[in-house]
């Protein structure tokens, strides 16, 4: 039961992921899909560019709680039988599910959001550092890129540590963390070529930004 019981936490974790707030909200107030405005990404900072503050954070405070609500299965799931392991499952499962949304051709988001969700479950402490140096860093550089790029890092290398200090390795957590943070990054690789080249948008810019 203990397979079955993960299994199906690693499916509905997907599930709530692919649950994309961007694109149905976007079709709801314009009827337009946001992946074709803007820079086409299926998030909260193009929901800003093209739709404004007030949908900006409506989308962020979804796809956070995205995040929270997969982890928040997954414990119960741990609570009824299933492997402690489901936890970093569905932490990944969510994240994988908004990047690549099955209801909506598996063109999704970049997870920034849901995967700082599934941080500050994994590790409230961790996560919360994670948060305010990604927020320093877009504040100084104005960079929302850049900002997620260092969270990423920050985010593996503190959990990294973490283990080795107290002594606590864990298989999952290290896989589990290392997938995050490498999705985090893959999905911004677009964003740092044009750091690289200084064609990168700076927060509060019209322009686009893929």
């Amino acid at each position: 039961m203990a397979l079955v019981y993960t299994i199906a936490v690693a499916v509905i974790a997907y599930l709530i992921g692919s649950i994309n707030s961007s694109i149905l909200i976007s079709k709801a107030v314009t009827g337009k899909d946001i992946r074709t405005s803007g820079s086409g990404n299926a998030g909260a900072t193009n929901m800003l560019r093209t739709m404004g503050k007030k949908y900006a954070v409506i989308t962020l405070v979804i796809d956070i709680l995205k995040g929270v609500v997969a982890l928040l299965l997954a414990k119960l799931a741990i609570n009824l039988g299933a492997y402690t392991s489901a936890t970093y499952i569905a932490g990944v499962a969510v994240v994988l599910g908004h990047n690549f949304p099955v209801f909506f051709g598996f063109k999704g988001g970049k997870g920034v959001a849901t995967s700082l969700g599934v941080v500050l479950l994994l590790d409230w402490k961790i996560g919360l550092i994670t948060l305010v140096v990604a927020l320093a860093v877009m504040a100084i550089s104005k960079y929302v890129s850049l900002g997620s790029i260092t969270a990423a890092v920050i985010f593996m290398v503190l959990q990294i540590v973490a283990m080795a200090v107290t002594d606590a390795f864990d298989v999952s957590r290290l896989i589990c963390v290392l997938i995050l943070g490498g999705l985090l990054i893959i999905r911004h690789r677009a964003n740092i070529a044009r750091l690289a080249n200084g064609t990168e948008n700076k927060l509060g810019s019209k322009k686009k930004e893929a």
